[in-house]
């Protein structure tokens, strides 16, 4: 994505580490730290509201004392409505600026890419945000004793608890999937203390009602870009009040000397599809509070925490424990890159999972590049679906860290995506089959965005087709992979049609493309056949190939797309030992030496192309690309070379580089990670960083503890998946395997890695086997 300037953000940033406990005296959490996130006074800015999420609606908690502030989202709320942005003028250029990039005219080819080949218009829609429900407390002042903020990622769950005089006040909050509202519940240990008034604050063009016990807002999403607004929205909030009143005028709904109330909150718009926005949200809505209305509140939150966990209890781990770890969030946070505090990456870890369940469920959107939750209309990027990492960085701990439920909204996004995308396709290359370039929206938009420097990439929607490939390969699920064959099929039918001849070495590249956002030094960063291009297309060729042979289909075709991969441009190794981001050796040449991209090393992570045990002098290459980049950048560029060292062996390079990232400059108070701002991507890479070090699924074999850090003598990671339907735990003890456990999804051989020792097996479907070292040697019982 493009590159912003970050001064304000650091600043906001460095403001919000600083935040004031002034007026709030201090309380412990109820429960362990280990899956807490906790604090000791409210949040004043919306990087320490801490995230609630049922997949498809999400809050942001403040916990505020005399006014509580809950920052609401739905994820079909974006901007505009259904819109094709192919350029009519694409297909008649595209010869023109093949023949300017093959002559080395960069610069030409760019100008005349960005006079005709570019979206029309030049940006997609955003993600917008619903605005704000505030209660205010009659009564109640901002400063409180005994205040606790805290979010309980096990039972998915955000609590403030205070006292005003004698009464302790406490308020939950939880997003719920099984019933599809957000419940608040307000109680007090007196009778008659609860008393508030609720409002709506959005910048949507809206009206707010009060119909009975119910808060209504309803209206319209923005216009954006010249694309009018289509989508009828529709949020309500309903109060159950256990004594005391409930009424209203305006646009106000007031509960007064109720014992308990749970408001319940259900938000929608009338996105059905891509192609459609008939849907009824205020039909829908009304029947989800009628049927919640009816459930007392132990009821929502017993299926509510039953439902999460469901999930979230697949995977436990354990680092180690410090005193650091009794500290609130926000002090382990900014103390982190000087205090040994092991626990926080093991809450880092947690967290991503946590933010993966709150905003990934099916039938949902899937993660953006905020997952869920975003406070504006117009966020950084649009809050869109970055598709040249960011997108896929969102889910690469998914399948591993036993969330492949998740994946099902990015499985139908890239189902949509072949759809709008074969009509691209055709209009802009002439080609068959489909493909996407560098973003996508809610109107799954797959025409190049933003300027030709970013966004003529041709091969966004091939990464996708990786997590399609990788979904089978870890769940082994004949019947899924029946379904998304043809969509694998038709990604590389396009580049069977759309790749050209490099006229130096005979080799098929892409063209036009570039190397994701990076300038390569001679006058744009347009080029053809970018290494990052031909390691996602090779990849793409042997899913297809591999789906074909496994569903024994299109034999001929197979063999097509194994003859057009053999003909693909092969890695180069530059004269200065890097891995070549491009086919020329123009390394060096590029302005940015330490740009945040390093989309060469796809192969490395989070393809298994290249490997330290496989393709040794590949590896050295990459790892001298990577010394070259360093270590520091944007949050999901940390993530990504935490990632890469993890892959090259390196626990404690990698250990170092986690540690950047879970530091006060990259993770924000309530541990959102900072791009700045924020962007959620790199939450989701560090948590399949940490997964890598401990366990790797890759180039046919199961590796453990293939870069464990020195931080970590002592631990364990359970829960986790391999390819081939494999479960494994493990657990390590000064440093050394003390011991793992497979068990097995299916029948098949598994082979297992720990250094230079190699076991092979054949295990039969729900076999379980225990791995130890003996006498040196790898054995299993």
């Amino acid at each position: 994505m493009p590159h912003l300037t970050r001064r304000t953000a650091l600043q906001a940033l460095s403001a919000s580490a600083a935040l004031t406990t002034a007026g709030f005296s201090q309380a412990s959490p109820q429960a362990s730290e280990a899956m807490r996130l906790w604090y000791r006074q409210p949040a004043k800015e919306w990087v320490e509201a801490l995230p609630v999420g049922s997949g498809r609606m999400g809050a942001m908690v403040f916990g505020g004392v005399a006014v509580e502030r809950l920052q609401l989202n739905e994820n079909t709320l974006w901007g505009g409505g259904p819109y094709d942005p192919v350029n009519p003028e694409a297909a008649g250029a595209l010869p023109e600026i093949r023949r300017l990039i093959e002559a080395g005219d960069y610069a030409g080819a760019t100008a005349l890419a960005n006079a005709k080949f570019m979206a029309k218009p030049l940006r997609q829609m955003s993600y917008q945000t619903l605005g704000e429900l505030k209660l205010t407390f009659p009564g109640l002042e901002e400063t409180a004793t005994d205040y606790l903020r805290e979010l309980d990622i096990d039972g998915a769950i955000s609590r403030v608890r205070f006292a005003r005089g004698d009464v302790t006040f406490q308020r939950e909050v939880i997003a719920s999937a099984p019933d599809q509202v957000i419940a608040v519940r307000l109680s007090a240990d007196r009778p008659g203390a609860i008393s508030l008034d609720l409002s709506f604050d959005s910048p949507l063009p809206a009206q707010v009602q009060v119909e009975g016990d119910t808060l209504v807002l309803n209206g319209m999403n923005a216009g954006l870009h010249g694309i009018a607004a289509a989508l009828k929205v529709d949020c309500r909030v309903r109060a159950v009040a256990s004594g005391g009143r409930v009424g209203g005028t305006g646009s106000t709904l007031s509960v007064t000397g109720a014992d308990e109330v749970v408001l319940l909150i259900a938000a929608g718009t009338s996105y059905r599809r891509f192609d459609d926005v008939s849907g009824d949200p205020v039909a829908a809505n009304r029947q989800r509070l009628d049927k919640t209305a009816r459930k007392p509140w132990t009821s929502l939150l017993s299926a509510h925490q039953a439902d999460h966990r469901r999930l979230f209890r697949k995977v436990a781990v354990d680092f180690g424990t410090t005193a650091a770890a009794q500290r609130p969030t926000d002090e382990r946070i900014r103390l982190s890159p000087t205090v040994d505090d092991p626990a926080l990456a093991a809450l880092y870890f947690q967290y991503g999972r946590y933010l993966l369940i709150a905003c990934s469920r099916p039938d949902g959107q899937p993660a953006n590049l905020q997952g869920l939750w975003n406070d504006k209309m117009n966020p950084p990027w649009g809050g869109k679906f970055t598709i040249n990492i960011n997108t896929e960085m969102n889910y690469w701990p998914a399948e591993p860290t036993g969330l492949a439920e998740c994946v099902a909204p990015l499985v139908a996004m890239v189902r949509d995506l072949s759809i709008t995308g074969a009509r691209t396709a055709k209009a802009m290359y002439g080609a068959r089959g489909w493909m996407a370039h560098h973003n996508t929206d809610l109107w799954r938009a797959t025409a190049p965005i933003d300027g030709a420097k970013y966004g003529v990439w041709p091969t966004g929607g091939a990464w996708l087709c990786k997590h399609l490939w990788d979904h089978y390969d870890y769940g082994r699920d004949r019947a899924y992979l029946a379904q998304v064959y043809p969509i694998l099929r038709d990604a590389a039918l396009f580049f069977v049609d759309t790749l050209v001849v490099d006229p130096k070495s005979g080799r098929l590249v892409t063209s036009p493309s570039i190397s994701p956002e990076n300038d390569h030094g001679h006058g744009s960063s347009l080029a053809a056949g970018p290494t990052m291009d031909q390691a996602i297309i090779r990849d793409l060729f042997d899913n297809a190939i591999a789906a074909a042979r496994v569903l024994n289909r299109d034999p001929a075709l197979a063999a097509e797309f194994a003859a057009t991969r053999d003909r693909l441009a092969p890695y180069k190794i530059g004269k200065n030992g890097q891995l070549q981001e491009w086919m020329e050796d123009w390394d060096a040449d590029a302005p940015e030496q330490q740009h945040r991209h390093v989309s060469h090393l796809y192969g490395l992570y989070p393809s298994e192309q290249i490997s330290i045990d496989t393709t040794p002098e590949l590896a050295a290459a990459a790892k001298k690309t990577l010394e070259t980049r360093g270590d520091l950048s944007t949050g999901w560029a940390i993530a990504w070379r935490l990632n890469l060292w993890a892959r090259l062996g390196d626990g404690d390079r990698a250990h170092r580089i986690l540690r950047a990232l879970l530091g006060p400059e990259r993770t924000y108070p309530n541990m959102f990670d900072a791009h700045p701002p924020f962007q959620i991507d790199g939450n989701f890479g560090g948590a399949s960083g940490m997964a890598e070090m401990v366990l790797q699924s890759r180039n046919g074999a199961v590796h453990l503890l293939p870069a464990l850090p020195s931080a970590w003598p002592t631990g364990s990671m359970t829960g986790l998946r391999a390819r081939g339907a494999l479960g494994v735990d493990v657990w390590w003890r000064e440093g050394r395997l003390d011991r793992a456990v497979l068990k097995a999804g299916i029948d098949g051989p598994q082979r297992v890695v720990l250094g230079g020792r190699t076991l092979e097996l054949k295990l039969r479907r729900g076999e379980t086997r225990t791995i130890r070292v003996v006498d040196g040697v790898l054995a299993a019982s």
